[in-house]
């Protein structure tokens, strides 16, 4: 898998419309969120950071647990860092999925559960607030929203805490913890 490396450099390619991060070594990353979700930096040259690197390290971390292919944890890994600190902040779109209970209080970078009446999501906790997260779908199927709208892999979302349930991560497999 991808160490980070100081010679890395986000910048954002008008030609292709997307955030792109420079790895070195003719590899480039693009970046799997839109134009319009961009705050103002991102259309400028920029490092990796120091915060970025730290970031990477704890969402690979998490990522390695998840039953998908190397390739696909590393995707996910930079889509993590990329929203972590270019995404502009959103508002709550808890409606689309069902309570679960109040009081859970999830982690950064941590695996959790979201379901409605279509079915179950897993998603990684990008940043964590008060009352509710920005997370990002981690499973590789397409997720139902509703009959019409789908979440695709690597897709943000922020959603109050109360719709949230634990899980657990254990032999590359999901373990929904419902009270």
């Amino acid at each position: 898998m991808l160490e980070p490396s100081d010679t890395w450099k986000w910048y954002y390619n008008s030609k292709s419309e997307g955030l792109m991060l420079d790895l070195g070594m003719d590899m480039v990353f693009c970046v799997n969120l839109p134009k319009k979700m961009l705050v103002d930096s991102a259309f400028q040259e920029n490092t990796f950071s120091i915060d970025d690197a730290s970031a990477f390290h704890l969402f690979k971390e998490q990522t390695s647990y998840l039953p998908i292919s190397e390739p696909r944890q590393a995707e996910l890994t930079l889509n993590c860092v990329a929203a972590r600190r270019f995404l502009k902040p959103i508002q709550p779109k808890s409606w689309f999925f069902s309570h679960q209970g109040a009081g859970y209080e999830p982690m950064e970078a941590e695996v959790i559960c979201l379901q409605n009446d279509l079915g179950t999501g897993h998603f990684i906790i990008l940043d964590k607030g008060e009352v509710a997260s920005m997370c990002m779908l981690v499973d590789l199927e397409p997720f139902a929203l509703n009959p019409t709208k789908y979440m695709t892999f690597c897709e943000p979302i922020k959603v109050m805490h109360d719709r949230m349930a634990k899980m657990e991560l254990t032999d590359s497999s999901y373990y929904a913890l419902v009270g």
